[in-house]
């Protein structure tokens, strides 16, 4: 529960980004910010998808975490010729980083575990992370992207993100 909460805590973060100042204004991430946050929350899944490989027990979570490994590197390779092909380059940014160290924490509460306790705090950590992705790509990153192929990037790996959460969902429902 303790790592769910940390993935909803930063996305959450970067999901209210975009929220009006006190001024008025709205303040979101440029187009190379949403590339490296792109990129971050890829990076996440694919090493969580290999520690999970390793770890879990479960046959249906190891195949879940291979699919990770599988669908995100392809994505993030995705991301980073459309970053070429536009010449953007990712920018680091606050929610990138607190994505970078939340995860790291992640990490560890989940290194400690093994067994079913592991397969299930994996998995719980999936579907909270797949929605909070999902709540920052369409409530964050999609309105502030500025370029209409980078939109239309975000877009079209929206259903991806989507099929993810179901799967995991499904998931979480056996290991219960």
């Amino acid at each position: 529960m303790r790592a769910r909460g940390l993935v909803i805590l930063v996305l959450a973060t970067a999901v209210t980004a975009v929220q009006p100042t006190a001024m008025g204004q709205a303040q979101g991430p440029t187009d190379p910010q949403i590339v490296g946050i792109v990129l971050a929350a890829n990076q996440i899944d694919i090493d969580a998808g290999k520690a999970a490989v390793a770890k879990a027990h479960d046959p249906q979570v190891k195949a879940f975490a291979q699919q990770m490994i599988t669908d995100h590197s392809a994505l993030q390779h995705s991301v980073m010729e459309l970053g070429a092909k536009l010449h953007v380059t990712p920018a680091p940014s606050a929610t990138a980083d607190s994505l970078k160290s939340d995860a790291a924490k992640t990490a560890v509460h989940l290194r400690d575990m093994s067994g079913a306790a592991y397969d299930k705090a994996y998995i719980d950590n999936e579907v909270a992370y797949h929605q909070a992705v999902i709540d920052a790509v369409t409530k964050v990153l999609i309105p502030n992207a500025k370029n209409a192929e980078l939109k239309d990037a975000l877009n079209a790996a929206a259903p991806a993100f989507v099929g993810h959460l179901e799967h995991a969902k499904g998931i979480q429902s056996s290991l219960h």
